[in-house]
């Protein structure tokens, strides 16, 4: 099969499309055929440094994936060949989404919206879970609450502003002036340009903060939060605020997970036209290292989704 390795870490000239072995399902595993492949930050992150993943002996990057089941491993009943299916298998251990296979535990997958190509179910996995996982198994959004996103234009932040909005919160996102009106669009309530004001003194009476921007934003959350507000960051435990326990803010950290019962209420979120994800960039599988370029530069909406057949 055809997939793109990283031949050492570094830039995105280090990623290398090359023939490999196809993998064969194992127990309680199914083997789907790529159609498309996400691409997201810690794609970069790894290929940079190999950082937080363990690698196997062929690296071979990415972890969104859409496609068809191929074949099942002894055990599985979940699917059967010809099922389309979308999932971020294995995270964080390598998954070889960036290839034309990739196998891993069936309930790591659920079955893809039935209104979205494989393009648009390849830029959800990931994303998606993170902002869920966030929001709703983490921080407990529902109706009512005041929940600020910060770069809601990303490819996490679009998401988490329409499942904030579907929970009946009320959304307010930090972007650029020229992303309020597609942010609108999707829900969010109060939009703040972070180049012309200081969120901190914009905003107020929050319920829930969700920062995906690090230590400085998530310090300066606290200002903007009720007392027992909480506040939810992406980034790692060094974004954890010193000082807010003593604030009386809930504050923690989340490592999204592979997660069968996340994904099917996000696919019931697309199929009921409250959730879609936004593409900024298709390209083939064969210019991935140009993903990797245009992603590094923190200028996409949405996602960014390479097309493998």
């Amino acid at each position: 099969m055809r997939a793109v390795v990283i031949s050492q870490w570094g830039g995105p000239e280090v990623l290398t499309e090359v023939e490999t072995d196809r993998p064969e399902p194992g127990l309680n595993e199914i083997l789907v055929r790529v159609h498309a492949a996400g691409v997201n930050p810690v794609d970069w992150k790894t290929r940079a440094s190999g950082a937080l993943v363990d690698w196997a002996e062929v690296p071979i990057s990415g972890w969104d994936v859409s496609g068809t089941v191929e074949a099942v491993g002894p055990g599985v009943t979940l699917y059967r060949p010809g099922d389309e299916v979308y999932g971020m298998p294995l995270f964080p251990r390598q998954a070889g989404g960036y290839a034309e296979y990739v196998v891993g535990p069936a309930r790591h997958f659920a079955r893809k919206p039935a209104s979205l190509d494989h393009v648009q179910a390849a830029a959800l996995p990931l994303a998606a879970l993170t902002a869920w996982q966030a929001l709703v198994d983490t921080a407990g959004v529902t109706a009512g609450d005041r929940v600020l996103v910060h770069a809601a234009a990303g490819g996490v932040g679009h998401l988490a502003v329409q499942i904030a909005k579907a929970r009946g919160a009320y959304v307010i996102g930090t972007a650029s002036a020229g992303k309020h009106g597609l942010l609108r669009e999707l829900g969010a309530d109060e939009l703040v340009d972070y180049r012309a004001e200081d969120f901190a003194e914009a905003v107020s009476d929050v319920d829930v903060v969700l920062d995906t921007l690090g230590p400085e934003v998530a310090q300066r959350s606290l200002k903007v939060l009720k007392p027992g507000g909480r506040l939810v960051s992406l980034t790692g435990p060094d974004a954890i605020p010193a000082g807010a326990a003593a604030d009386g803010v809930d504050a923690s950290w989340v490592l999204v997970e592979p997660d069968l019962k996340g994904l099917e209420a996000i696919a019931a979120l697309v199929e009921q036209g409250r959730l879609k994800p936004l593409v900024d960039t298709v390209l083939p599988l064969s210019e991935a290292a140009k993903a990797h370029e245009i992603g590094e530069r923190g200028r996409t909406t949405g996602k960014i989704v390479l097309t493998v057949v």
